[in-house]
């Protein structure tokens, strides 16, 4: 498994933006039939953000438009490029997964279904920890043959990796016929069987949840007549009938919500995204159910990582958790932009970019969030924090003193992290300090004040005991 450090890094707000027009452009091509022109500028999306599930998406439907779904794309000018072949061998025998994205994008200009470059391009994504994008890849390779173990064992560990247990046991299944003597894929159905037991209500046979409410009503129907249509079933029937009425997308992707079915929801926004020919109220539909599917993958590997105690299981939460706060990142990153008077959303992007590390942008977007009387008072503790990070202590210390002031009694736990930081900040200047100096005797009084505040709420509070014998030990000195 690839490390963290070579997980997605958080992209420049200028580059972002160039790689959102250059998408934008592409689909309004795509529309009308200029596929060329969009598949160059989903070309340069992907290259700019290999990670990103929608343009990659884009990409590959973009191909097979271009070429009619013709399964075999340009034909005999594939042998015009054995030179990309060799950079993705070559990079992928050195581990240099970025430098296989640009070679297999040109692979797959002329054949999107070559399953040898879409398994080099799942592979590296696996590798650089995108796999939503990997996801893609691995579908395309599935469409042009399903029975093909390898492709089949890649995305069955992709999907159990990011607990989508039915579609994972699908794959095993399907390797497992392809090679029934296969120990790793019995080994991994029974696995996923328990963990679909647990999440599913023990349907182990069904395929999908969508299954599940299909057999349930099945039985119920079995003794009175023909079977009657689930909902979700209705909704497609109509959606095949009228593909132009985006209102029956919306209440499919609805339904699967409401019934935590994440993925299909997802699936079913990006239909109606080409459908609707980029409505930015579906867009923001879809990007919303995105970060809760991201967001129950991330509860899912967090409460296996507990359970099973393994290094893997921990990267994995840890992988996921960062993917995590990147896709939040940017969502709240396109929002804030789109909708520049909704303090609250640059006080959610302040809070993803410290996460991030990214103290100084941080920074920026957390003053303008003052503004939002619901959010200034920890707006000022984020602050704080950020302030404290970049050695700026004398802005950190007041906007502690300020979150401690202005943040009400009924968020208790939001003014122990305050007058913990408040404290511990003023404790750690006065061990810096010169011996005997004005400066070290004033911030011992402020650690002594702010830690015993916290002491009188909660005296369990982290390490608050031993702190409050620190600045005892240092006032006797003095």
């Amino acid at each position: 498994m690839a490390s963290v450090s070579n997980a997605r890094q958080p992209i420049p707000p200028g580059k972002r933006r160039r790689l959102q027009q250059c998408f934008e452009h592409g689909s309004g091509s795509a529309a009308k039939g200029g596929f060329d022109y969009a598949v160059d500028m989903f070309t340069q999306c992907v290259i700019g953000d290999p990670a990103n599930q929608l343009y990659v998406q884009s990409f590959l439907k973009t191909l097979y438009q271009k070429y009619n779904n013709n399964k075999k794309g340009a034909g005999m000018l594939r042998s015009i490029s054995p030179g990309q072949k060799t950079a993705i061998t070559k990079a992928s025998m050195k581990k240099d997964w970025p430098a296989v994205i640009a070679p297999g994008l040109e692979m797959l200009k002329l054949n999107p279904w070559d399953v040898s470059t879409l398994k080099a391009m799942a592979v590296a994504c696996d590798a650089m920890e995108f796999p939503e994008a990997q996801l893609v890849y691995l579908k395309g390779a599935l469409e042009v043959d399903g029975k093909d173990a390898e492709v089949n064992r890649l995305c069955g560990r992709a999907l159990a990796r990011v607990g989508r247990f039915d579609e994972a046991i699908a794959c095993w299944h399907r390797v497992e016929q392809a090679k029934p003597a296969d120990e790793e894929a019995r080994r991994a159905i029974g696995n996923l069987a328990v963990e679909k037991t647990i999440h599913h209500g023990g349907y182990e046979d069904a395929q999908s949840s969508t299954d599940v409410k299909s057999d349930r009503n099945a039985e119920s129907t079995a003794d009175i007549g023909p079977a009657v249509l689930t909902p979700e079933q209705r909704l497609e029937k109509a959606i095949k009938k009228t593909p132009a009425e985006i209102a029956l997308y919306v209440e499919l992707s609805d339904l699967h919500t409401r019934n935590e079915r994440f993925a299909e929801a997802e699936a079913v926004l990006e239909r109606a995204l080409e459908a609707s020919g980029g409505d930015l109220a579906i867009r923001e539909r879809l990007e919303e159910t995105r970060l809760r599917t991201v967001r129950t993958q991330l509860a899912t590997a967090e409460r296996r990582a507990k359970e099973n105690k393994t290094d893997e299981a921990k990267d994995l939460a840890k992988r996921i958790k960062n993917e995590l706060n990147q896709l939040e990142l940017e969502f709240y990153r396109d929002r804030s932009e789109r909708y520049p008077q909704q303090l609250g959303l640059k006080y959610e992007l302040g809070v993803r970019l410290k996460r991030a590390g990214n103290f100084s942008e941080a920074i920026n977007f957390l003053q303008s969030a003052r503004g939002d009387t619901k959010r200034r008072a920890i707006a000022h503790l984020e602050l704080g924090e950020c302030f404290q990070q970049i050695k700026q202590y004398k802005l950190s210390m007041d906007c502690y003193e300020t979150a401690i002031q202005e943040i009400p009694e009924r968020e208790l736990e939001h003014r122990k992290l305050a007058l913990y930081r408040a404290g511990t900040l003023a404790l750690g200047m006065a061990i810096k300090g010169t011996d005997k100096s004005p400066e070290v005797a004033e911030n011992l009084v402020l650690a002594d004040k702010y830690l015993s505040q916290l002491a009188g709420v909660d005296f369990a509070y982290r390490d608050i005991a031993k702190l409050l014998d620190k600045v005892a030990e240092m006032r006797n000195k003095g």
